[in-house]
């Protein structure tokens, strides 16, 4: 990286800073304190603000969020980095508004967001709290049950697109049905509930819809343990050059470490969660899994273990 010219970029993008020798001292541009407390390290390729905690591993985050197209192709120059914008652009189909996935919930679904539930809901509400499942959380999700039809007896998790219209869910059964899933005969191929992700925050990847709820706002179901580079998440994660922190279940780490291998080509800021000991993220506490996020593990390009792992 030219020092020199990554200084100036920055300075284009957050205004004056104080040089401090191994770091420089810029108003956060985050939160806007009056003080220089949002520290850039060059070497390191890391940013954090002392104030708001702001942080992360990638300054091409900060430069793409706080300035310009222009200033962005400048970093991407200086840092020898593909111009991902235009590059997925050759690997994403254009989007079909007309054809855009849609679906309709079950006509017997009932959500659990009223005030005035009906005495079936008893069931399912009893379900949901057995799960660590809260009020607030039922609303956020929007979930809902069935009681008859196809999905007797199962808790309803919608997924929204960024229009707002259901194109998937998640029936889960609360009755020891043997079919614990029994999803719609539809595409996965979506960003589960793209309607609620702020992708300028960190993006946490889980396998199931109950992980999501445990592992908190801004995660994201697979619904699996794969994530292929043409599928719509990956696209929308290395378009908004996201900050993804990996929770998949222990069972799942060949296909964890595949994940891990394509996201680091196109040098997405990633972070590993320790999920053994747990069949699942849904198995933690809310408390639990936060600890483990807090003492997540960086990976990067030169990672030794991380690299061993997948026999390189």
């Amino acid at each position: 990286m030219n020092k020199k010219e990554a200084k100036r970029i920055l300075h284009e993008t957050l205004g004056n800073y104080a040089d401090k020798g191994t770091e420089l001292l810029f108003v956060c541009p985050a939160c806007d304190h009056h003080k220089r407390k949002f520290s850039v390290n060059l070497i390191k390729n890391a940013f954090k603000c002392w104030v708001c905690d702001y942080r992360g591993r990638n300054l091409r985050r900060v430069v793409r969020r706080f300035g310009s197209y222009t200033q962005l192709q400048k970093w991407d120059q200086i840092t020898g980095r593909t111009d991902l914008e235009r590059y997925s652009d050759l690997f994403m189909e254009p989007v079909d508004e007309a054809g855009r996935q849609k679906i309709q919930l079950p006509k017997e679904f009932v959500s659990l967001c009223s005030n005035k539930i009906p005495a079936t809901g008893t069931y399912a509400l009893k379900y949901l709290q057995s799960r660590g499942v809260t009020t607030e959380e039922i609303v956020r999700w929007k979930i809902g049950y069935c009681f008859s039809g196809e999905y007797r007896n199962r808790i309803v998790i919608p997924s929204f697109d960024e229009d707002g219209d259901v194109n998937y869910f998640v029936a889960r059964s609360f009755d020891n049905d043997w079919r614990k899933y029994l999803n719609p005969s539809l595409s996965r191929n979506i960003v589960f509930n793209e309607l609620y992700i702020d992708w300028d925050s960190d993006i946490i990847l889980v396998e199931g819809a109950f992980d999501a709820i445990k592992a908190g706002p801004n995660s994201i179901p697979l619904l699996g343990s794969t994530l292929r580079e043409e599928s719509s998440l990956f696209q929308e994660i290395v378009k908004n050059d996201a900050c993804i922190y990996l929770a998949l279940d222990p069972d799942a780490e060949k296909k964890t470490n595949k994940i891990i291998s394509n996201l680091l080509q196109y040098g997405i800021e990633l972070y590993h969660i320790d999920v053994t000991g747990f069949d699942d993220v849904g198995e933690m506490t809310k408390e639990e899994f936060l600890e483990r996020k807090q003492n997540a593990s960086f990976i990067g390009d030169n990672d030794y273990l991380f690299m061993k792992s997948l026999n390189l």
